[in-house]
């Protein structure tokens, strides 16, 4: 095991281009379409507000389908983040291909959505922490079976092949897998990402939905 330093780290935001109709479907209705688009661009400017710009790391923005939606351009330049295409299939896919090329020249790297109202920089600084410890994964569950966090010391493309992605199995495959392949994985605090449309009753999500409902 080597340790690292905080800095040395990557953090990975993925983020979709907030085009109406490809995002947060699942909360359409009670949303309209253009609804969930507006929702999607102020989960992604608030993600990057608490998570990125803080982050204990350099941060990158991964965009699909591309980075060149005018939304995605103007967070990147306000929070001076680099920007990238996701490149792969399906969402595992992506995922890894991301965290192999982060790994290429970090020690560790965490990948984040940005959809988890609940994820805390607290989240970001343990994840770093536990994979600093020799932990091989960490990941953040989400109240809805899947989860928000992923972190990594090394590559791992095993880990998301064959996964379920979308369903609420997503954390529990995921768990299977490490033990298939030997890994030592910690879990942090579960928390919720604005999924379903019970999700838009909570709190937390007054601020962002105000003016979206006329």
């Amino acid at each position: 095991m080597t340790a690292f330093a905080p800095a040395q780290a990557r953090l990975l935001v993925f983020a979709k281009a907030p085009i109406p109709g490809r995002v947060l479907r699942r909360l359409c209705p009670p949303l309209t379409a253009h609804q969930a688009a507006a929702l999607h661009m102020r989960l992604t400017a608030d993600t990057l507000a608490r998570l990125a710009a803080p982050a204990p790391c350099p941060a990158r923005l991964y965009a699909a389908p591309d980075a060149g939606h005018p939304f995605l351009r103007a967070l990147a330049r306000r929070h001076r983040l680099p920007r990238r295409r996701q490149r792969g299939g399906d969402l595992g896919a992506r995922m890894d291909a991301a965290l192999t090329a982060a790994l290429a020249g970090a020690p560790a790297a965490v990948l984040i959505g940005s959809d988890v109202l609940g994820l805390r920089a607290a989240d970001i600084h343990r994840a770093l922490a536990e994979l600093g410890a020799g932990r091989d994964a960490v990941f953040v569950p989400t109240a809805d079976g899947g989860y928000g966090l992923v972190g990594l010391r090394r590559p791992q493309p095993a880990l998301f092949r064959g996964i379920p992605w979308g369903s609420d199995g997503v954390m529990a495959a995921t768990r299977h897998r490490c033990r298939a392949l030997g890994l030592a994985w910690a879990e942090l605090a579960t928390r919720w990402d604005l999924d379903r449309p019970a999700d838009l009753q909570r709190p937390e999500a007054a601020a962002l939905l105000r003016g979206l409902r006329r």
